[in-house]
């Protein structure tokens, strides 16, 4: 688990870091992004993962298939998605 800034919110600060992993590399296009795995590792509330995904897909970084899960975007795909 990670220790938390006070005077920000989780989900955000969850979203910062996963925004950091996709920039890195360290999650590849296509990638799983597991919330029950992202639950376990930072320790907080699947809603607060569920905010922070919300976040990354309104930025074009993740995108949500139904009944199969989240994944990182493609590149180029988080510029065509804010035209």
């Amino acid at each position: 688990m990670i220790e938390f800034e006070p005077d920000r919110p989780r989900w955000q600060q969850v979203a910062d870091i996963l925004r950091g992993r996709i920039g890195s590399g360290e999650y590849p296009p296509k990638y799983l992004v597991s919330e029950v795995r992202l639950v376990q590792e930072f320790g907080v509330a699947r809603d607060t993962i569920r905010k922070a995904i919300r976040q990354l897909r309104d930025e074009g970084l993740i995108y949500t298939v139904p009944n199969l899960g989240s994944f990182v975007s493609p590149p180029g795909e988080a510029e065509s998605t804010k035209t």
